[in-house]
């Protein structure tokens, strides 16, 4: 486990760009692969692994000032969440191991490496069993796998995976219901104790009838790609952090979309959004960090939830969230012990709730609108239990522009405060 870097600054902080980029992506090079021979469980070891070498280091400040942008009030920094290699969206394949998938044969890759996978198969695990230290990288070049009971995809030790989709459409589906590892609750379709990277050029379809989309011990990175999830559970989960550099995500879940919690150290539980775009049809809540949900950019549009988006500490400085709920729009509560607040420096943001007992902005501590364009369509917009002020900003309730925040648009409603 390890921490994700807060900095310190006041929450009325007006908005200021700060910019990072994507690193240069490496050039594949498909001539140097060579194919591995996979037995009934192979055992795929690569003695060439100068492509997995290349440096996990994070983004220069030469490169942050060429794109993206975050509020300089951001309590979550982008340059201290992601790597260069993290924002590679291809591999470097010159030294690649080439792996042909079987049904009812598991691959088990033991070896820091770039690993390219392709083929149809059912009945079959790709682990990943190696050194804490060392970083492996799963290419889906084409991939179709459907298990019964167990994982596509079962990291148990390494320090950080990728799994990386070249110009290709992947399907995984578990069917079933998951059979634990031992003491190990295995509930998702891919599984990582490690540190995980979701990124390439392609597609990855998951479907999980009776778990989790994606589930990491670690952190979980999204950095590019397109993925359509669906699962009976949650979408995607993590006890560290889901951080969202890039990509695009449509997730039906049943259970929350994006789950972070962490029971051990309360400064984890988060989800970082900078790019890309999130489509959410969930049965619980859409976007759910125990300790902070952060959104700097990005498009999210949450068909369905009970509670849209929801922390101990919501900050949101840029974007554009459109989001229906039955319960709270944006909602803060304490889960850890931090300071509970919804804060709006920036982005577009359009609320409707359903009728009855909700809110759109509720906050068992404060709420602070500092900036950017807010629109409620709701019986009850503001739910504070201590101060709520509009600082700055366009904000308009039911079709009204508002200039501050009054017990008249307090409904005190929402009442699932967990």
């Amino acid at each position: 486990m390890k921490n994700n870097k807060i900095k310190s600054i006041s929450i009325a902080t007006m908005a200021l760009l700060l910019s990072i980029s994507a690193a240069g992506c490496s050039t594949a090079q498909d001539d140097g692969a060579k194919t591995a021979n996979v037995q009934n469980t192979a055992i795929v070891t690569s003695s060439e692994t100068t492509a997995a070498k290349a440096e996990d280091v994070t983004p220069t400040e030469a490169s942050e000032e060429s794109a993206g942008s975050a509020a300089e009030a951001s309590l979550l920094v982008p340059s201290e969440l992601f790597s260069n290699r993290d924002l590679e969206q291809t591999a470097d394949l010159s030294s690649a191991t080439e792996i042909q998938l079987e049904s009812n044969k598991d691959v088990t890759l033991s070896d820091e490496g770039v690993y390219v996978l392709s083929g149809e198969a059912e009945n079959m695990t790709i682990f990943v069993e190696a050194s804490d230290d060392a970083k492996v990288q799963i290419v889906l070049a084409g991939v179709t796998i459907t298990n019964e009971d167990a994982p596509a995809i079962y990291v148990k030790s390494a320090d950080k995976v990728f799994v990386t989709s070249t110009d290709s459409s992947n399907f995984m589906e578990v069917t079933g219901s998951y059979a634990a590892d031992g003491d190990t609750h295995l509930d998702a379709v891919i599984f990582s104790r490690s540190d995980i990277v979701l990124n390439g050029t392609g597609s990855l379809d998951i479907v999980s009838n009776e778990g989790n989309g994606v589930s990491s011990k670690d952190d979980l990175k999204i950095t590019g790609g397109v993925y359509t999830i669906q699962a009976s559970a949650d979408g995607l989960e993590a006890n560290d952090a889901i951080l969202i550099y890039d990509g695009a995500l449509t997730i039906t879940s049943g259970n929350d979309a994006l789950q972070s919690k962490n029971d051990d150290d309360s400064s984890l539980g988060n989800i970082y959004m900078l790019n890309g775009t999130l489509n959410i049809s969930a049965g619980d809540d859409a976007i759910r960090g125990n300790n902070m949900v952060q959104i700097d950019g990005g498009i999210i549009q949450i068909e369905t939830s009970v509670e849209g988006i929801e922390a101990t500490h919501v900050q949101i400085n840029g974007g554009q969230i459109t989001l229906y709920a039955t319960d709270d729009g944006i909602n803060a509560s304490k889960k850890v012990d931090s300071d509970v607040i919804i804060e709006v420096n920036g982005g577009t943001i359009n609320v409707s709730m359903a009728g009855g007992d909700t809110d759109a902005f509720d906050s068992n501590g404060d709420i602070y609108i500092n900036g950017g364009t807010i629109t409620v369509e709701a019986s009850s917009a503001f739910d504070s239990d201590g101060t709520a002020k509009l600082n700055g900003g366009n904000v308009t309730v039911n079709g009204e522009k508002i200039t501050e925040i009054t017990q008249s648009q307090m409904g005190g409603g929402g009442g699932r405060r967990r």
